[in-house]
């Protein structure tokens, strides 16, 4: 898919020239990889999906490239589980499998997956394809058991030592940095909360005694609550204790039932996979945490190079302070999916650079995202739009492997919320609607407004509240109209009798603001006054008590169009 300079004028196509360059100096030849890691350890939310979407965007700019590169998705769904994360409908007693593997805790209640990690990893993989998002998927757990990394985990073990003084140096570090001020700075506190929590894991020191980067899962309860007591280099015998009462030596050339600590783990991938790119959160970056350290590790042990990483700031919920996949409720991707289609999604991490937090809107602030989208593609077909949000449009509506699926007929969004919130979903009548907003070239089948249609009817259905749904009055205010004084009944009539002429939604806009300017003799192209301003205002609320028993409703062309000219002339005294 060819593209001009101007296309891709964005922080994308600016970090993929980095990465491009930094793989021909690494790795000349070989495909560039890109990577993101996941803990599925509970809701996989929209915070979490920053780390997918910041590596996507820039391994699908270089595919676009003609360049060979692969976006490894690491599921660490052999991390240990940590905590039973409420709102979720998880009872308490989840908690006796705290500290076994994710893929051997069973999942929620209820749920058709086999464990714990494959219930929360399911419904990211069903958004991914929707996002148009391909990696190469790696089960951490297939990894381990299936003793992929045995000789690396060897050398770690023969390396303790001076990857314990590495370590040693950023625990000093760590532990200052904590008493400044007497807390950790607060935009890491923030992020923190939304990350995967294995940032905060220790480095697996005891505190006492020699250090040993591996942990083992007991082989009778299946916990990492075990403590290595010896390890000869020689035999590779590793004899532990588990606080279940359990102890073994097992011979670590064989043992499979074990993990590198984390600290230790992700710089040991960096250089096993020959990781070019892989972005992370704030938790990752503060000192101590694990990106720090883990390029001191990857250097200095693992004899590799430390992938390009920018740091990603928070994503946030509007009327949501942050979001954490310890706690039940957060939205995931899927969510968000109900009521957006997939590019304008995509679109919203695609316009900000990596360390700018933003918001996705769930509540009505959706509609003005929408309408700025819908301005966005507007200025793109014209050819009026900015280099970096063109580029952030073609990102989010294509990929390197074609065009995402998209609505043949994109209606306003907050026009097809209005029609379903008074039409209740009713096919018939929302068609009706649909087809007078714009006779001259008329919506024939809904099929043309989806799937935009059905994202809006979710967001109706699930997010709209209650007091502001709209109930169309079943008869007229008869003591209302009866209190009307001359100007308000001249003001209806012009209204009633206009409707015939003006019914499109474009007529109706141009009829009910024209209404308090007909009154005041100017022309229908009158700019507006403060004065003209009132009269219109005072003229709207009027029409919304006749009409729905309020001050304020749907915008009221749209509300004309839904209510229907005859029921409007009755309810509007005629």
């Amino acid at each position: 898919m060819a593209q001009t300079t101007q296309e891709t004028a964005d922080w994308v196509s600016r970090l993929a020239d980095d990465v491009i360059a930094e793989a021909e100096r690494r790795a000349p030849g070989k495909p560039v990889v890109c990577a993101s890691g996941i803990s599925p350890s509970g809701p996989i939310h929209l915070g979490n999906l920053r780390e997918i979407m910041v590596p996507h965007l820039v391994a699908d700019e270089i595919k676009r490239r003609g360049v060979d590169c692969v976006h490894l998705l690491s599921f660490d769904d052999y991390d240990r589980f940590r905590r039973v994360p409420g709102g979720i409908g998880v009872p308490e007693s989840w908690s006796e499998h705290i500290g076994k593997p994710l893929t051997s805790v069973p999942p929620p209640p209820g749920s058709p997956y086999a464990s714990w990690a494959e219930h929360f990893k399911a419904p990211l993989l069903a958004a991914m394809a929707e996002l148009g998002v391909e990696v190469r998927a790696i089960s951490q757990t297939e990894q381990y058991t299936a003793g992929t990394y045995r000789d690396q985990i060897l050398f770690a073990m023969r390396e303790r030592r001076r990857i314990d003084a590495v370590l040693g140096r950023y625990r000093t570090k760590q532990a200052e940095s904590e008493v400044v001020d007497g807390a950790v700075d607060g935009a890491v506190d923030e992020a923190a909360a939304q990350g995967s929590g294995a940032a905060t894991e220790d480095d697996g020191s005891e505190g006492s005694g020699d250090y040993y980067p591996y942990k083992p899962y007991c082989a009778v309860c299946e916990r990492d609550t075990t403590t290595v007591t010896s390890y000869d280099d020689e035999t590779t015998e590793l004899a532990y204790a588990c606080e279940c009462g359990h102890a073994e030596t097992v011979k670590l050339t064989e043992h499979r039932r074990g993990k590198l600590v984390w600290k230790v783990d992700w710089p040991m991938r960096w250089a096993y996979e020959g990781v070019i790119f892989e972005p992370s959160g704030v938790d990752h970056h503060s000192p101590g945490s694990s990106w720090v350290v883990g390029g001191q590790l990857v250097k200095e042990i693992f004899g590799g190079v430390q992938p390009i990483g920018p740091m990603y700031a928070f994503v946030g919920i509007t009327g949501m302070s942050k979001m954490s996949s310890s706690r039940g409720g957060v939205p995931i991707a899927a969510d968000a999916l109900e009521i957006m289609e997939a590019p304008l999604l995509r679109w919203l991490y695609a316009r900000r650079k990596p360390n700018q937090s933003f918001k996705i809107a769930f509540d009505a602030e959706i509609l003005r995202t929408y309408d700025e989208w819908d301005a966005l593609a507007r200025k793109v077909a014209s050819g009026a739009a900015q280099p970096a949000d063109a580029a952030s449009y073609l990102r989010a509506t294509t990929t390197a492997a074609g065009e995402l699926p998209a609505t043949p007929r994109p209606l306003p969004y907050r026009t097809l919320t209005s029609v379903l919130d008074i039409t209740t979903g009713d096919d018939e009548q929302t068609l009706r609607i649909l087809t007078e907003l714009d006779p001259a070239n008329p919506v024939r089948s809904l099929d043309e407004t989806r799937p935009r249609l059905d994202k809006a009817a979710n967001w109706v259905a699930t997010q709209m509240p209650a007091e502001t749904r709209t109930r169309v009055r079943a008869e007229p205010d008869g003591e209302l109209l009866a209190s009307l004084d001359e100007r308000q009944r001249e003001s209806l009539a012009l209204l009633r009798d206009g409707l015939a002429d003006h019914w499109s939604l474009d007529g109706l806009t141009t009829l009910v603001y024209g209404v308090p300017k007909i009154q005041a003799g100017l022309p229908a192209d009158a700019k507006p006054t403060p004065e003209l301003k009132a009269a219109q205002r005072e003229f709207f609320v009027l029409v919304y008590r006749l009409l729905v028993g309020g001050d304020t409703g749907p915008r009221l062309p749209t509300l004309l169009l839904a209510v229907g000219a005859d029921r409007v002339r009755s309810l509007l005294g005629g």
